[in-house]
Protein backbone atom coordinates (compact mmCIF):
# COMPACT_ATOMS: atom_id res chain seq x y z
CA UNK A 1 0.00 0.00 0.00
CA UNK A 2 1.69 2.79 -1.34
CA UNK A 3 1.05 6.47 1.41
CA UNK A 4 2.76 9.00 -0.84
CA UNK A 5 1.19 11.24 -3.01
CA UNK A 6 1.30 12.06 -6.24
CA UNK A 7 3.08 15.14 -7.58
CA UNK A 8 -0.36 16.73 -8.65
CA UNK A 9 -2.03 15.43 -5.49
CA UNK A 10 0.63 17.61 -3.59
CA UNK A 11 0.64 20.10 -5.44
CA UNK A 12 -3.43 20.74 -5.06
CA UNK A 13 -3.25 20.71 -1.21
CA UNK A 14 -0.40 23.24 -1.00
CA UNK A 15 -2.17 25.24 -3.19
CA UNK A 16 -5.72 24.86 -1.55
CA UNK A 17 -3.24 25.49 1.90
CA UNK A 18 -1.99 28.42 1.20
CA UNK A 19 -5.30 29.71 -0.41
CA UNK A 20 -6.79 29.16 3.05
CA UNK A 21 -4.21 30.30 5.09
CA UNK A 22 -4.21 33.77 2.66
CA UNK A 23 -7.70 34.40 2.24
CA UNK A 24 -10.00 32.29 4.38
CA UNK A 25 -8.16 32.21 7.93
CA UNK A 26 -8.23 36.16 8.06
CA UNK A 27 -11.65 36.20 7.34
CA UNK A 28 -12.91 33.10 9.40
CA UNK A 29 -13.85 35.15 12.68
CA UNK A 30 -15.95 37.29 10.80
CA UNK A 31 -17.66 35.07 8.86
CA UNK A 32 -18.30 33.69 12.48
CA UNK A 33 -19.78 36.57 13.50
CA UNK A 34 -21.65 37.76 11.19
CA UNK A 35 -22.85 34.51 9.48
CA UNK A 36 -22.96 36.11 5.52
CA UNK A 37 -22.46 34.30 2.89
CA UNK A 38 -18.43 34.53 1.79
CA UNK A 39 -19.97 35.16 -1.83
CA UNK A 40 -16.33 36.66 -2.61
CA UNK A 41 -14.62 33.54 -1.76
CA UNK A 42 -16.68 30.61 -2.87
CA UNK A 43 -16.19 33.29 -6.37
CA UNK A 44 -12.61 32.50 -6.02
CA UNK A 45 -12.85 28.87 -5.30
CA UNK A 46 -14.25 28.58 -8.89
CA UNK A 47 -11.69 30.42 -10.15
CA UNK A 48 -9.44 27.26 -8.36
CA UNK A 49 -11.39 24.80 -10.19
CA UNK A 50 -13.02 23.76 -6.66
CA UNK A 51 -16.23 23.71 -7.31
CA UNK A 52 -16.00 21.13 -10.22
CA UNK A 53 -12.78 19.13 -8.67
CA UNK A 54 -14.32 15.68 -9.06
CA UNK A 55 -16.21 16.12 -12.52
CA UNK A 56 -15.58 15.55 -15.69
CA UNK A 57 -13.41 18.45 -17.75
CA UNK A 58 -16.11 18.39 -20.53
CA UNK A 59 -18.48 19.62 -17.96
CA UNK A 60 -16.45 22.12 -16.51
CA UNK A 61 -14.76 19.95 -14.26
CA UNK A 62 -10.92 19.50 -12.85
CA UNK A 63 -10.98 15.78 -13.40
CA UNK A 64 -9.58 15.48 -10.16
CA UNK A 65 -9.31 12.42 -8.07
CA UNK A 66 -11.56 11.66 -4.92
CA UNK A 67 -8.19 11.99 -2.91
CA UNK A 68 -7.52 15.31 -4.00
CA UNK A 69 -10.99 16.77 -3.46
CA UNK A 70 -10.82 15.42 0.22
CA UNK A 71 -7.83 16.79 0.87
CA UNK A 72 -8.58 19.72 -0.72
CA UNK A 73 -11.90 19.69 1.40
CA UNK A 74 -9.83 19.30 4.79
CA UNK A 75 -7.71 22.10 4.05
CA UNK A 76 -10.94 24.12 3.29
CA UNK A 77 -12.39 23.42 6.59
CA UNK A 78 -9.42 24.15 8.56
CA UNK A 79 -10.14 27.64 7.53
CA UNK A 80 -13.54 28.06 8.22
CA UNK A 81 -16.13 24.78 8.47
CA UNK A 82 -19.07 26.99 7.11
CA UNK A 83 -16.87 26.93 3.81
CA UNK A 84 -16.36 23.43 4.16
CA UNK A 85 -19.73 23.13 4.28
CA UNK A 86 -20.76 25.08 1.05
CA UNK A 87 -18.52 23.35 -1.10
CA UNK A 88 -19.46 20.09 0.38
CA UNK A 89 -23.27 20.56 -0.04
CA UNK A 90 -22.40 21.79 -3.70
CA UNK A 91 -19.49 19.82 -5.02
CA UNK A 92 -20.47 16.47 -3.29
CA UNK A 93 -24.32 16.57 -3.14
CA UNK A 94 -26.25 19.03 -5.75
CA UNK A 95 -24.05 18.85 -9.13
CA UNK A 96 -22.61 14.99 -7.92
CA UNK A 97 -26.09 14.01 -8.36
CA UNK A 98 -26.57 15.74 -12.06
CA UNK A 99 -23.26 13.94 -13.08
CA UNK A 100 -24.41 10.42 -11.20
CA UNK A 101 -27.78 10.24 -12.43
CA UNK A 102 -28.57 13.21 -15.91
CA UNK A 103 -28.59 12.28 -18.90
CA UNK A 104 -25.96 14.23 -21.08
CA UNK A 105 -28.33 17.10 -22.11
CA UNK A 106 -28.95 17.72 -18.08
CA UNK A 107 -25.15 17.28 -17.70
CA UNK A 108 -24.69 19.95 -19.84
CA UNK A 109 -26.77 22.37 -18.42
CA UNK A 110 -26.71 22.08 -15.26
CA UNK A 111 -23.49 20.22 -14.23
CA UNK A 112 -21.60 22.65 -16.34
CA UNK A 113 -22.34 25.77 -14.66
CA UNK A 114 -22.08 24.32 -10.96
CA UNK A 115 -19.08 22.86 -11.70
CA UNK A 116 -17.53 25.89 -12.90
CA UNK A 117 -19.27 27.88 -10.43
CA UNK A 118 -21.53 29.86 -11.90
CA UNK A 119 -24.37 28.57 -10.75
CA UNK A 120 -24.53 27.62 -6.51
CA UNK A 121 -26.01 24.37 -5.73
CA UNK A 122 -28.38 22.33 -2.97
CA UNK A 123 -29.64 18.94 -2.42
CA UNK A 124 -32.79 19.33 -1.12
CA UNK A 125 -33.80 15.90 0.76
CA UNK A 126 -34.97 16.51 5.09
CA UNK A 127 -38.19 17.42 6.13
CA UNK A 128 -39.30 18.49 9.40
CA UNK A 129 -40.63 14.95 9.81
CA UNK A 130 -38.07 13.04 7.97
CA UNK A 131 -34.55 13.80 8.69
CA UNK A 132 -32.78 10.04 8.91
CA UNK A 133 -36.29 8.18 7.86
CA UNK A 134 -36.08 9.60 4.17
CA UNK A 135 -38.74 7.51 3.24
CA UNK A 136 -41.07 9.39 5.45
CA UNK A 137 -41.47 12.45 3.41
CA UNK A 138 -44.36 13.85 2.32
CA UNK A 139 -43.15 16.31 -0.07
CA UNK A 140 -45.20 15.45 -3.64
CA UNK A 141 -44.61 15.93 -7.17
CA UNK A 142 -47.48 15.35 -9.29
CA UNK A 143 -47.22 14.23 -12.91
CA UNK A 144 -49.53 16.34 -14.79
CA UNK A 145 -48.96 16.59 -18.92
CA UNK A 146 -45.27 17.27 -19.69
CA UNK A 147 -44.96 18.74 -16.08
CA UNK A 148 -44.54 18.16 -12.43
CA UNK A 149 -46.90 19.46 -9.82
CA UNK A 150 -44.63 20.11 -6.56
CA UNK A 151 -46.24 20.89 -3.29
CA UNK A 152 -44.08 20.80 0.11
CA UNK A 153 -41.67 21.61 2.52
CA UNK A 154 -37.88 20.83 3.07
CA UNK A 155 -35.39 21.69 5.90
CA UNK A 156 -31.86 22.00 7.27
CA UNK A 157 -31.13 22.84 3.25
CA UNK A 158 -27.38 23.66 3.24
CA UNK A 159 -27.04 26.92 0.48
CA UNK A 160 -30.84 26.40 0.38
CA UNK A 161 -31.30 30.60 0.10
CA UNK A 162 -28.52 30.99 -1.71
CA UNK A 163 -28.64 28.13 -4.25
CA UNK A 164 -29.26 28.54 -8.18
CA UNK A 165 -29.68 25.29 -8.99
CA UNK A 166 -31.54 22.55 -5.86
CA UNK A 167 -32.01 19.14 -6.46
CA UNK A 168 -35.24 18.14 -4.93
CA UNK A 169 -36.49 14.89 -3.51
CA UNK A 170 -40.01 14.56 -3.80
CA UNK A 171 -42.42 11.60 -3.67
CA UNK A 172 -44.26 10.68 -6.97
CA UNK A 173 -46.55 8.20 -5.77
CA UNK A 174 -49.43 9.04 -4.05
CA UNK A 175 -50.42 5.92 -2.78
CA UNK A 176 -46.58 4.17 -1.94
CA UNK A 177 -46.31 0.33 -1.36
CA UNK A 178 -45.52 0.51 2.46
CA UNK A 179 -42.82 -2.19 1.68
CA UNK A 180 -41.30 -0.25 -1.29
CA UNK A 181 -38.75 1.22 0.74
CA UNK A 182 -38.27 4.55 -0.51
CA UNK A 183 -39.13 3.19 -4.12
CA UNK A 184 -42.07 6.26 -4.99
CA UNK A 185 -39.56 8.85 -4.61
CA UNK A 186 -38.20 10.66 -7.45
CA UNK A 187 -35.30 13.86 -7.42
CA UNK A 188 -36.03 16.88 -9.86
CA UNK A 189 -33.31 19.74 -10.67
CA UNK A 190 -35.41 22.69 -9.82
CA UNK A 191 -34.67 26.50 -10.64
CA UNK A 192 -35.58 28.92 -7.74
CA UNK A 193 -35.42 32.18 -10.21
CA UNK A 194 -37.36 29.95 -12.85
CA UNK A 195 -39.90 28.19 -11.00
CA UNK A 196 -42.81 29.70 -9.76
CA UNK A 197 -43.88 28.62 -5.96
CA UNK A 198 -40.73 28.28 -4.69
CA UNK A 199 -40.58 29.87 -1.42
CA UNK A 200 -37.30 30.42 1.12
CA UNK A 201 -38.85 30.91 4.14
CA UNK A 202 -36.10 32.01 6.52
CA UNK A 203 -32.65 30.46 7.33
CA UNK A 204 -31.58 29.00 10.85
CA UNK A 205 -29.31 31.08 13.55
CA UNK A 206 -27.22 27.81 14.07
CA UNK A 207 -24.50 26.76 16.62
CA UNK A 208 -21.78 26.93 14.54
CA UNK A 209 -21.05 26.14 10.48
CA UNK A 210 -21.74 30.01 9.94
CA UNK A 211 -21.15 31.59 6.47
CA UNK A 212 -23.05 28.42 4.70
CA UNK A 213 -26.98 29.46 5.11
CA UNK A 214 -29.02 26.71 6.44
CA UNK A 215 -32.98 27.39 4.67
CA UNK A 216 -36.46 26.34 4.99
CA UNK A 217 -37.75 25.49 1.54
CA UNK A 218 -41.66 25.23 0.61
CA UNK A 219 -42.99 24.61 -2.62
CA UNK A 220 -46.67 25.84 -3.22
CA UNK A 221 -47.94 24.23 -6.81
CA UNK A 222 -44.42 24.87 -8.52
CA UNK A 223 -44.48 23.19 -11.78
CA UNK A 224 -41.56 21.63 -13.00
CA UNK A 225 -40.83 19.95 -16.76
CA UNK A 226 -40.76 16.21 -16.28
CA UNK A 227 -37.72 16.55 -18.32
CA UNK A 228 -35.99 17.64 -15.31
CA UNK A 229 -36.39 14.44 -13.62
CA UNK A 230 -33.15 12.74 -12.69
CA UNK A 231 -33.53 9.68 -13.90
CA UNK A 232 -35.95 6.88 -13.85
CA UNK A 233 -39.24 7.58 -11.85
CA UNK A 234 -39.19 6.13 -7.85
CA UNK A 235 -35.06 5.98 -8.31
CA UNK A 236 -34.65 9.07 -6.16
CA UNK A 237 -34.10 7.17 -3.11
CA UNK A 238 -31.79 4.97 -4.52
CA UNK A 239 -29.94 8.02 -5.95
CA UNK A 240 -29.96 10.14 -2.42
CA UNK A 241 -28.22 6.97 -0.92
CA UNK A 242 -25.50 6.80 -3.19
CA UNK A 243 -24.76 10.15 -3.36
CA UNK A 244 -24.96 10.59 0.64
CA UNK A 245 -22.38 7.29 0.80
CA UNK A 246 -19.78 9.62 -1.32
CA UNK A 247 -20.29 12.82 0.21
CA UNK A 248 -19.61 11.08 3.65
CA UNK A 249 -16.07 10.96 2.96
CA UNK A 250 -16.49 14.69 2.52
CA UNK A 251 -17.52 15.16 5.69
CA UNK A 252 -15.37 13.54 7.17
CA UNK A 253 -12.83 15.40 5.38
CA UNK A 254 -14.69 18.52 6.93
CA UNK A 255 -13.91 17.13 10.76
CA UNK A 256 -10.60 16.22 10.09
CA UNK A 257 -9.92 20.02 8.71
CA UNK A 258 -11.30 21.08 12.08
CA UNK A 259 -9.61 18.95 14.36
CA UNK A 260 -5.88 19.80 12.75
CA UNK A 261 -6.93 23.55 13.06
CA UNK A 262 -7.96 22.94 16.70
CA UNK A 263 -4.29 20.66 16.92
CA UNK A 264 -2.75 23.25 15.56
CA UNK A 265 -3.94 25.69 17.53
CA UNK A 266 -3.11 23.94 20.67
CA UNK A 267 0.39 23.39 19.83
CA UNK A 268 1.01 26.86 19.45
CA UNK A 269 -0.88 28.26 22.84
CA UNK A 270 1.15 25.22 24.64
CA UNK A 271 4.48 26.19 22.90
CA UNK A 272 3.83 30.11 23.97
CA UNK A 273 1.37 29.94 27.57
CA UNK A 274 3.89 30.13 30.34
CA UNK A 275 2.97 28.42 33.62
CA UNK A 276 5.52 28.04 36.62
CA UNK A 277 8.34 29.31 34.79
CA UNK A 278 7.53 27.31 31.95
CA UNK A 279 5.61 26.23 28.63
CA UNK A 280 2.84 24.22 29.62
CA UNK A 281 3.61 22.20 26.92
CA UNK A 282 6.77 21.12 28.57
CA UNK A 283 4.12 19.42 31.13
CA UNK A 284 3.58 15.89 30.79
CA UNK A 285 -0.11 15.88 31.33
CA UNK A 286 -0.27 18.51 27.98
CA UNK A 287 2.11 16.84 26.21
CA UNK A 288 0.06 13.94 26.49
CA UNK A 289 -3.20 15.35 25.37
CA UNK A 290 -1.38 16.91 21.98
CA UNK A 291 0.20 13.14 21.30
CA UNK A 292 -3.58 11.61 21.49
CA UNK A 293 -5.03 14.71 19.81
CA UNK A 294 -2.16 13.96 17.12
CA UNK A 295 -2.74 9.97 16.74
CA UNK A 296 -6.86 10.79 16.47
CA UNK A 297 -6.34 12.83 13.77
CA UNK A 298 -4.26 11.18 11.52
CA UNK A 299 -6.31 7.76 12.65
CA UNK A 300 -9.17 9.58 11.32
CA UNK A 301 -7.18 11.19 8.13
CA UNK A 302 -6.52 7.77 7.12
CA UNK A 303 -10.40 6.56 7.25
CA UNK A 304 -11.14 9.53 4.66
CA UNK A 305 -8.48 7.98 2.37
CA UNK A 306 -9.30 4.32 2.85
CA UNK A 307 -12.96 5.12 1.76
CA UNK A 308 -11.80 7.50 -1.07
CA UNK A 309 -9.31 4.71 -2.32
CA UNK A 310 -12.17 2.15 -2.33
CA UNK A 311 -14.37 4.85 -4.39
CA UNK A 312 -12.12 5.49 -6.69
CA UNK A 313 -11.30 2.13 -7.34
CA UNK A 314 -15.44 1.02 -8.05
CA UNK A 315 -15.63 -0.76 -4.94
CA UNK A 316 -17.96 -1.14 -2.19
CA UNK A 317 -17.83 1.67 0.39
CA UNK A 318 -20.64 1.75 2.04
CA UNK A 319 -19.25 0.46 5.78
CA UNK A 320 -15.60 2.40 4.97
CA UNK A 321 -17.17 5.81 4.04
CA UNK A 322 -19.80 5.46 7.27
CA UNK A 323 -16.57 4.45 9.53
CA UNK A 324 -14.74 7.75 7.77
CA UNK A 325 -17.45 10.00 9.16
CA UNK A 326 -18.64 8.49 12.02
CA UNK A 327 -14.99 8.44 13.56
CA UNK A 328 -13.78 11.57 12.00
CA UNK A 329 -16.91 13.44 13.27
CA UNK A 330 -16.12 12.23 16.80
CA UNK A 331 -12.64 13.07 16.70
CA UNK A 332 -13.14 16.50 15.37
CA UNK A 333 -15.23 17.14 18.50
CA UNK A 334 -13.15 15.38 21.04
CA UNK A 335 -9.75 17.60 19.68
CA UNK A 336 -11.64 20.93 19.46
CA UNK A 337 -12.60 20.34 23.47
CA UNK A 338 -8.87 19.37 24.13
CA UNK A 339 -8.19 22.31 22.29
CA UNK A 340 -10.00 24.59 24.72
CA UNK A 341 -9.22 22.80 27.44
CA UNK A 342 -5.30 24.04 26.73
CA UNK A 343 -6.30 26.72 26.50
CA UNK A 344 -8.04 27.19 30.17
CA UNK A 345 -10.25 30.17 30.27
CA UNK A 346 -8.79 31.54 26.86
CA UNK A 347 -10.41 28.91 24.95
CA UNK A 348 -13.87 29.65 26.29
CA UNK A 349 -13.81 33.28 24.65
CA UNK A 350 -14.00 34.45 21.00
CA UNK A 351 -10.78 36.37 21.53
CA UNK A 352 -9.40 32.56 20.47
CA UNK A 353 -10.31 30.41 17.41
CA UNK A 354 -10.79 27.50 19.08
CA UNK A 355 -14.08 27.53 20.86
CA UNK A 356 -15.54 28.28 17.05
CA UNK A 357 -13.68 24.80 15.88
CA UNK A 358 -15.65 23.29 18.79
CA UNK A 359 -18.92 24.67 17.53
CA UNK A 360 -18.24 23.99 14.25
CA UNK A 361 -17.09 20.39 14.56
CA UNK A 362 -20.31 18.98 16.35
CA UNK A 363 -22.35 19.41 12.95
CA UNK A 364 -20.53 16.38 11.67
CA UNK A 365 -22.11 14.54 14.08
CA UNK A 366 -25.37 15.33 12.87
CA UNK A 367 -26.26 15.88 9.24
CA UNK A 368 -25.57 13.52 5.96
CA UNK A 369 -25.76 10.49 8.63
CA UNK A 370 -26.21 11.15 12.36
CA UNK A 371 -23.47 8.77 14.55
CA UNK A 372 -26.61 6.51 15.66
CA UNK A 373 -27.58 6.06 12.23
CA UNK A 374 -23.77 5.34 11.19
CA UNK A 375 -23.17 2.78 13.51
CA UNK A 376 -26.26 0.97 12.13
CA UNK A 377 -24.86 1.40 8.95
CA UNK A 378 -21.89 -0.46 10.06
CA UNK A 379 -22.96 -2.97 12.52
CA UNK A 380 -25.22 -4.04 9.67
CA UNK A 381 -22.43 -4.80 7.17
CA UNK A 382 -20.55 -6.11 10.26
CA UNK A 383 -23.20 -8.64 10.74
CA UNK A 384 -23.58 -9.60 7.10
Amino acid sequence: MDFSLTQEQRQIREMVAEFVDEEVVPRAAEIDATDEFPRDLVDQLADLGLLGAPFPEEYGGADLDYHSYAMALEELSRGSGGLGTVVAAHVSLAANMVCEFGDDRQRERFLTPLAEGRDIGAFALSEPGAGSDVPAMETRAERDGDEYVIDGTKLWISNGSVADTVILFARTDPDPDPDADGGSISSFVVRPVEDEGFVVEGTEDKLGDKGCPTAELRFDGMRVPADRRLGEEGRGFVQALKTLNGGRITIAARGVGIAQAALDAAVEYAGEREQFGQPIGEFQAIKHKLADMDTKVSAARLLMHRAADLKIRDENYVKEAAQAKLYASEVSRKVANEGIQIHGGYGYVKDFPVERFYRDAKLNEIYEGTSEILRNTIGDRVLD
